[in-house]
């Protein structure tokens, strides 16, 4: 039996339950600690507007999602996390108001596509990384990409905020300057699909508090500064079906299993047209650039950072295993409807033995004309209106996210790039530094 919050949390003060919106904004409701046992049971209203919320709060009303209705918030006490000053959090499931799942939840989303791969004794699991850029009223001392003195420029921030993750049981297994300057990434240890992506949430949260405890900003935005480094939010992803790992110890390429071949096959033959889901803000194409280790290129390679897809080996360097990493993600994205997208575009890889096109051993931008023709290289779409008209036309996509989360999902991103559209990127990336912050 679960213990008590009271008896886990004694020096909580009010708990905070938040969702991930559409625009992958961070939305919350928050109560005294006595009226935890009415969050987790009957739930906290919401108006159905929290659906279709743009990343700068303009709404988005479709016919369906109105100002008419009532939600529900609710969350599951077994999953709060002491976040610091007397504040526990915990992931929300959003409900109608007579307890049923509402079809807008990302969590519930997320949690059929997991029930579709084990229908098939299938088992995943999601390690995400994270990049974010620390803004403050100095710059930076001189930055070194991956530089021991760039990490240690920030150690204050740095240690803290794995003292704090420890505090919240969020398992960082990795931390280290970035390209740009005053940028970082964290690893996050890979566990199921779904906590996977509540520990995203949770991350996200830490990273603003303590950086905010610090006197600086985190920004989460694709391009944080128009012509600087753009921010990341790379998926790993390994397969076990019926106990045996497909993407390593079988006959094909690098190791794969037949699963593990047609896996990334189907990925990589529905990618292009769920990029609605995967970086579709008004700053994602920027980002999205080749020979910005984005994965602009809709391919695959081992070890490749410039493919869309990298096979990491499973050796002695990689105690997780074999993994693949589905690089163009960025941090605009839904974590849950990310997630849910790419293990449905596997799962579809697998039932219908998708082919794999030949590896990319090399940067794709200097394949000749013929090499890009065999390993089936294009440029994935950074058009938001094409993105959108590729994933409504997505039938794997409507599968697994419903026809209610990709009309919520289209009228939110159709909003933002007629907001954005015709505006300077220099604009656009100050005006939404901020807004996937917690």
């Amino acid at each position: 039996m679960t213990e008590p919050a009271a008896d886990r949390f004694p020096r909580a003060s009010f708990v905070v339950g938040s969702i991930v919106d559409y625009a992958g904004v961070a939305r919350a409701k928050a109560v005294p600690r006595t009226r935890l046992d009415a969050f987790a049971t009957a739930g906290m209203g919401a108006s159905p507007s929290w659906n279709v919320f743009c990343a700068d709060d303009q709404l988005a009303f479709t016919p369906e999602i109105s100002v008419v209705g009532d939600l529900r918030l609710r969350i599951d006490e077994s999953n709060l996390r002491d976040v610091g000053d007397g504040v526990v959090w915990a992931p929300a499931d959003v409900f109608d108001q007579h307890g049923a799942r509402s079809p807008l939840c990302t969590r519930g989303i997320l949690e059929r596509a997991i029930g579709a791969l084990a229908a098939d004794g299938i088992v995943a699991r999601v390690g995400h990384e994270l990049e974010f850029v620390l803004v403050g009223a100095t710059p930076p001392g001189p930055w070194s990409a991956y530089g021991l003195g760039s990490v240690l420029e920030r150690a204050g921030f740095a240690g803290d905020l794995l003292a704090a993750a420890h505090t919240a049981g969020l398992e960082i297994e990795q931390l280290h300057a970035e390209y740009g300057p005053d940028q970082f990434e964290i690893s996050l240890a890979p566990r199921d699909p779904l906590g996977a992506a509540d520990d995203v949430a949770l991350a996200r949260l830490l990273v603003s508090r303590v950086a905010r405890a610090h006197g600086l900003r985190a920004s989460f935005s694709p391009v944080p500064f128009a012509g600087g480094a753009g921010n990341g939010a790379h998926q790993h992803l390994s397969l076990v079906r019926d106990g045996v790992p497909v993407l390593s110890g079988g006959p094909g390429v690098h190791g794969l299993h037949h699963d593990g071949e047609a896996a990334i096959g189907g990925i990589l033959h529905h990618l292009p047209d769920v990029m609605g889901v995967l970086a579709a803000s008004a700053l994602s194409g920027l980002r999205l650039q080749p020979g910005m280790w984005s994965g602009a290129h809709c391919c695959w390679g081992l070890e490749n950072r410039e493919a869309a897809v990298r096979l990491c080996a499973a050796t002695a360097g990689n105690p997780h295993g074999a993994s693949i990493e589905v690089k163009p993600i960025d941090p605009s994205a839904n974590p849950y409807l990310s997630s849910a997208v790419i293990l449905g575009m596997a799962l579809d890889g697998i039932r219908r033995r998708l082919p794999l096109a030949e590896d990319v051993p090399m940067n794709p931008a200097e394949l000749s004309d013929e090499a890009r023709a065999r390993a089936q290289v294009t440029l994935l779409p950074t058009d938001v209106p094409e993105m959108l008209a590729r994933l409504q036309a997505c039938a794997v996509a409507r599968d697994v996210l419903g026809d209610a989360a990709i009309g919520a999902l289209v009228s939110v991103r159709s909003a933002e790039h007629t907001a954005y559209a015709e505006k300077e990127p220099a604009e656009v990336a100050e005006r939404l530094r901020f807004a996937w912050s917690a």
